[in-house]
């Protein structure tokens, strides 16, 4: 993914103190590694070098960083005594890079995108607990576990557990010193903003303050001096001939061995795996938000295995560790990356005696402080908020890397989750809707995106359901993808099943190859067989269901090219709605209707003009509607004005130059109680809002008395019981209707409550 990238001057300073507390904690675990895969230890070395040079050279990634996985040690330590050699082992290690290219190249990398958030996100405090738990005893100077070494059984016959109780009874003081003040050191530097900003790592700190207190405890002659078996130990070439004597070559021979291909495939699996793991899990704590894509990682992650083997070095991945360290020191480049590893060549060719002053509880302070970052309390809390769905996923990802390793703990968590996920389908493949059309209730049935055949039990339990003489509608508008056996069910339940128990099935939106066609069998609109069934009170249910699903965000999905063929011929609407020519109060919208449904007449201030009459009688006595709703509004700007002109006693054409509204202020004014107006600017706040909006109220009220008044033919209709005049306000706020009757409403009941102008 592309961003925008910062001024070089301004990220080099940052990558150069990000790759040198990066260069601190890849140095031990490179070595540590090593010793735990019963390899050499300069092959460790190798692999870093290699990773941070090579790999970051053709890596997209900005902030990753590759090195050798300690996930891998126990299939590296298995390899080498399977295959009977390190040399052969090496071969293996260069075959599993060439596959590796080859998934790039054929962009495996997808399956990075199918791993669930819980699972990168335990993933990531897992590694965070298990660097505490970890680095705990290497803190007291307690090293018999390697550093670097991440399994809960570990080589050592102790487990993570044990091997800190063990450390509470083999605490060597001078380490247990030091790496107690640095780890206060390094997390009094995270909390100053003036040391953060410092161009000086505060990893780099502390490694200078114990090798300096190991210094004048060496030189004091004190008990506490750290024995060499509690720091770096770096192998010492005399020159550059012994150094390059350190290297091993892959065993020419072995490249046609088969073991050697089962040993190849088996290493770039475990490696792709765990480097798009580790590759999406820097992505989500990566402060720029970079998207390093993971078929270019994987070509990179192959190309450096390949220079790994060929030259002696252990197989590597993407490290959680490494590239963690490198956000938190502030890198901003892939720059950072390179530059540890070439610390990394340059100080084992010429200072590998200084590196082996540098003690290892120093280093383990470093990564405790990096495994609180990773297992913060805020995450655990942010993953809790989220449900159990992503809760129970996290946590067991967790405690499964904890007690196991990496790779077995994630692909644990991913069970858990496609289990929870499988459950979900089984739960809700679908979405039911009962939706209320002219024409009666049906039930639409929306598929998922992907239906698979465990969603069947679902689906045919739901169909099954559908009562005698019920209509269910089938929609796969947002469905890329059914399963053969639903299909079957589908056809089955649509020929035979529906027949048998009395049901109309409608299909839609299913694509061409299935073969099924759109199939409406229920009215979506009101038709004359429709509108002859009504009843007033049975309308108005109509609408107030309508502005239900309006505020609920459910309107009826409705197929209109069908309605404007089927409406051509005529129409027969349910209802005749008068309301305010306001923008914010279109009726069919509000009551969520379709064409032919209403007959819509809209005027500023919804008063009955006579024109107006004249449409409201063609509706209900030519047309056949059975309800009329005077709808008036919230903040309503006709009544606003004629509340402002009204009570500072000015006529509209003195007021706004406009004569024409004296016959709207005319009306309006009927509704005003003249003793409680007030002039403008006398109001007090929200009292001129309230009053409006009870005017517009008793605007509605007479508006459906003057339609009896004004209109014999609707007056006769309402005493035949053949129609009703209902009232209505509709709250621009949020979205609902309110309906009231007055005394002149109806002769039937319509179960709304009853009120009048006072």
């Amino acid at each position: 993914m592309s961003y925008n990238k910062a001024p070089f001057a301004v990220t080099l300073p940052k990558d150069i103190t990000a790759s040198i507390a990066v260069f601190l904690v890849a140095l031990p675990l490179c070595l540590g590694i090593a010793l735990a895969s019963n390899a050499p230890l300069f092959s460790g070395l190798i692999s870093g070098i290699v990773g941070g040079i090579v790999v970051g050279l053709i890596s997209s990634s900005q902030k990753s960083v590759s090195g050798p996985a300690a996930g891998l040690t126990a299939i590296v330590a298995a390899q080498i005594t399977l295959l009977g050699s390190f040399e052969a082992f090496l071969a293996a290690v260069a075959v599993a890079g060439v596959i590796q290219i080859l998934m790039g190249v054929f962009r495996l990398g997808f399956i990075a995108a199918f791993f669930p958030l819980s699972v990168i996100k335990g993933l990531l405090a897992a590694i965070g607990l298990i660097l505490i738990l970890k680095q705990i005893p290497h803190v007291f100077g307690h090293d018999a576990d390697a550093e670097g070494e991440m399994s809960f059984d570990q080589p050592d016959h102790e487990n993570t557990f044990t091997e800190i109780w063990s450390s509470l009874f083999d605490i060597q003081p001078g380490a247990a010193l030091i790496g107690l003040v640095s780890i206060l050191v390094l997390m009094l530097w995270d909390r100053s903003k003036t040391l953060k900003k410092s161009p000086v790592p505060s990893a780099l700190v502390v490694v200078v303050f114990g090798v300096g207190i190991n210094m004048i405890l060496r030189q004091m002659g004190s008990a506490w001096t750290i024995e060499p078996s509690h720091l770096v130990q770096v192998p010492v070439a005399k020159d550059i001939q012994a150094f390059l004597g350190f290297m091993q070559f892959p065993d020419a021979a072995q490249f046609g061995n088969p073991a050697i291909l089962k040993a190849a495939v088996t290493i770039a699996l475990v490696a792709t795996l765990e480097t798009l793991l580790n590759l999406e899990a820097v992505d989500k704590i990566d402060p720029d938000q970079h998207q390093a894509p993971p078929n270019r990682e994987l070509i990179a992650q192959g190309i450096g295995n390949v220079t790994a083997g060929l030259i002696g070095g252990l197989p590597m991945t993407s490290v959680i560790v490494r590239s963690s360290v490198n956000i938190n020191a502030g890198g901003r480049t892939k720059l950072s990356a390179i530059l540890h590893g070439v610390l990394l060549t340059l100080c084992v060719i010429t200072v590998p005696q200084w590196l082996n002053e540098i003690p290892l509880s120093a280093l383990a302070a470093i990564l405790i402080v990096t495994g609180l970052k990773l297992a913060s309390p805020a995450l655990f809390k942010q993953m809790w908020s989220e449900g159990s769905r992503q809760f129970l996923p996290f946590m067991m990802t967790i405690a499964a890397i904890v007690v196991t390793d990496l790779l077995m703990g994630v692909l644990i968590g991913l069970g858990i989750s496609i289990l929870f996920i499988l459950h979900s389908n089984l739960r809700r493949p679908l979405r039911r809707i009962v939706e209320k059309h002219t024409s009666g209730d049906v039930l639409r049935i929306e598929l998922a995106n992907q239906v698979s055949f465990l969603n069947r039990a679902t689906i045919e339990k739901t169909l099954h359901d559908v009562p005698r003489g019920g209509h269910v509608l089938l929609d796969a508008s947002s469905t890329d993808y059914i399963d053969p056996d639903i299909r079957d069910l589908i056809t089955d339940f649509q020929n035979t099943t529906s027949k048998a128990h009395g049901v109309e099935v409608s299909l839609v939106g299913f694509k061409d190859h299935y073969a099924f066609n759109d199939h409406i069998q229920f009215i979506d609109y009101t038709s004359r067989e429709v509108q002859s069934s009504l009843t007033p009170a049975t309308v108005l249910d109509i609408l107030r269901e309508g502005n239900r699903r309006f505020l609920a965000g459910e309107r009826i999905q409705r197929d209109f090219s069908r309605q404007v063929t089927a409406t051509a011929s005529g129409q027969f609407p349910m209802a005749a709605v008068l309301s305010c020519i306001d923008s914010r109060t279109p009726a069919e919208v509000i009551f969520d209707l379709g064409l032919g449904d209403i007959f819509s007449a809209r005027v500023a201030g919804n008063i009955a003009a006579k024109d107006l009459i004249g449409s409201m009688e063609y509706a209900c006595v030519v047309a056949g509607s059975k309800l009329i709703v005077v709808m008036g509004h919230t903040s309503c700007g006709a009544v606003n004005a004629a509340v402002d002109l009204i009570c500072s006693r000015k006529s509209a054409a003195e007021a706004t130059g406009c004569g024409n509204l004296d016959g709207l202020v005319t009306e309006i004014q009927q509704s005003i109680d003249l003793k409680t107006c007030k002039q403008p600017g006398q109001w007090l706040p929200g009292e001129k809002a309230a009053y409006s909006n009870e005017v517009s109220r008793r605007n509605v009220i007479r508006t459906i008395h003057v339609i009896r008044e004004r209109s014999t033919a609707l007056d006769k209709m309402v005493s035949e019981g053949k129609i009703a005049v209902v009232g209505a306000l509709y709250d621009v706020g949020t979205g609902e209707v309110t309906f009231f009757q007055t005394q002149e409403s109806s002769l039937a009941k319509l179960h709304l409550p009853m009120t009048r102008a006072g």
